[in-house]
């Protein structure tokens, strides 16, 4: 059955069409919400199970290196517990070897552990009886210890070693101070980096995914596997984004883009322990997705089949829909307008008062408030009928919005002949001015045919900045006293109430 165009007399669908667009686009949006949502949910539960893979060798290798870190500490503290003790000095060189070193054999990986005094000289080595020929004060570690009394265990980044196997390691030491706290030396034990080496080997890792150990000063300690080849031991990422957001999150997981890699990643991470090491692993979001995609693309594929047809139905609908809104809109501004007079009406000024009052509150600015009476009124009806008195108050509106200018200030029809003005950030000279702007402007409209009188208005004004406790009907009723004083004074006036906090602060 052909579509045919609304009428362009009524300018509405007929009912058979009507029928079309909402069965139509109720089944594009369901087939297209239900699989989206099954898309979003596979998407979601893809990354979390990768994420949740990732989390787990994450949590193994930081158990695994906190554990050997702590073998580690334990050989120092050893070291120079024992080192301390007077008695030593009176046995033989190997068995004061045998006493500072026996702790660290059960190290895996371990280099070699030495007492260095204040100078960096060897005082006790584990690799020989008798001290090597050599210095250690051009250490990075060496140099933090001099400078930083606190005693408590320390990594250093990664170096090259000069005895033993002469490659990479990091080293765990720690400070000997004196009785005053004075610099004696420090305890400090070197870890082959071969070590990580083999522990992110015995890991599975998805195809371009990648295991990083890095210190909190964004120094690369070792990455498995090598990226092309290359040794990027020592490497300093500190300045990226990436390693910021690790370094401030600690542990968690984020997806983001590898300006190394080129590439989006997905990255897990979590701190070791109390130790300045992280441990991060980037999984390419190529890799993650790749069945993912396959799926989107088949079930986007029979989805956009299925859809295709009824697409152009939904195309009519909306234009429907925004003429409803259209509508809807006018309609509410209906609502929130006063028939008479084209001002806001009662409840659009409540809500406005409400707002504006909280927003006052909130920032400490004085907000203040015009209640306007037109003079005489009853009496004027009588002259001019039901039509004049409509048309007056009409007049008297239009004159209260010309002589309000910002965007925030409100004019709205309190009831019969009253009428109420917001004026946010404005304190009690400006309110009165304005107000005597009204009143002047409300004065000089010109004489209804046949009455020589003029219209004029009595107008209160209230202006407070709103403390904490404040009352919003109390603020009204300042407002209405105000203008009871300029009406019991003789009307054609404006008169001002300030609330007692004011009064005061104006004394002073």
């Amino acid at each position: 059955m052909p579509l045919s165009a609304p009428d362009k007399s009524t300018g509405k669908w007929s009912g058979p069409e009507l029928m079309l667009i909402l069965g139509s686009s109720v089944s594009v949006l369901a087939i297209l919400t239900i699989v989206a949502s099954l898309l979003v949910r596979e998407r979601s539960d893809t990354e979390e199970s990768a994420a949740r893979t990732a989390s787990n060798i994450v949590n193994l290798i930081d158990a695994d290196v906190l554990r050997n870190a702590e073998v580690y500490d334990s050989s120092l503290q050893g070291m120079i517990q024992s080192w301390q003790r007077e008695d030593l000095k009176h046995i033989s060189p190997e068995l004061q070897q045998l006493v500072l070193f026996d702790r660290s054999t059960a190290a895996p990986y371990k280099g070699d552990l030495v007492l260095l005094d204040n100078k960096g000289e060897i005082l006790a080595d584990s690799l020989s009886v008798i001290p090597r020929d050599d210095n250690f004060s051009d250490r990075s570690y060496f140099k933090q210890h001099a400078i930083d009394p606190s005693l408590d265990l320390h990594v250093s980044p990664p170096y090259k070693t000069r005895w033993g196997y002469k490659d990479w390691c990091i080293s765990f030491s720690r400070r000997m101070s004196g009785p005053d706290g004075e610099f004696q030396g420090i305890a400090s034990a070197a870890m082959r980096l071969v070590y990580f080496k083999h522990l992110f080997k015995s890991q599975t890792l998805g195809k371009g995914s990648s295991i990083n150990l890095i210190t909190t000063d964004g120094i690369l300690v070792v990455r498995h596997p090598d990226r092309d080849g290359k040794d990027l031991v020592g490497k300093d990422y500190s300045h990226t984004a990436n390693f910021q957001r690790i370094l401030k999150d600690g542990d968690g997981t984020f997806g983001a883009w590898s300006t190394q890699m080129q590439e989006q990643r997905l990255y897990t991470f979590s701190r070791v322990g109390n130790l300045p090491l992280i441990v991060v692993i980037g999984q390419s979001q190529e890799e993650v997705f790749a069945g993912w995609r396959r799926n989107v693309w088949l079930v986007g594929t029979a989805t956009s089949v299925l859809c295709v047809g009824l697409l152009w139905l939904t195309g009519l609908l909306c234009r429907e829909l925004r003429r409803r809104h259209r509508a809807e809109d006018k309609l509410a501004s209906l609502a929130a307008t006063d028939g008479l007079t084209g001002l806001d009406n009662r409840r659009q000024l409540d809500e406005a008062m409400e707002t504006e009052w909280a927003r006052s509150q909130r920032s400490g600015r004085q907000l203040s408030m015009l209640m306007i009476d037109v003079d005489h009124f009853k009496a004027f009806n009588e002259r001019h009928g039901h039509q004049g008195g409509d048309k007056a108050l009409r007049q008297v509106a239009l004159t209260i919005a010309n002589n309000i200018r910002r965007p925030g200030d409100k004019a709205a029809r309190y009831g019969g002949e009253e009428f109420v003005v917001v004026l946010p950030e404005t304190g009690i000279e400006g309110a009165l001015l304005i107000a005597e702007g009204i009143r002047r402007s409300v004065e000089s409209m010109p004489s209804f045919a046949g009455d020589g009188r003029p219209i004029t208005v009595s107008i209160g004004v209230a202006s407070e900045i709103i403390q904490p406790g404040d009352k919003l009907t109390a603020f009204f009723g300042m407002a209405d006293k105000a203008l009871y004083q300029a009406k019991n004074n003789g009307r054609n006036r404006v008169e001002h109430y300030a609330a007692p906090q004011m009064q005061n602060v104006a004394q002073a």
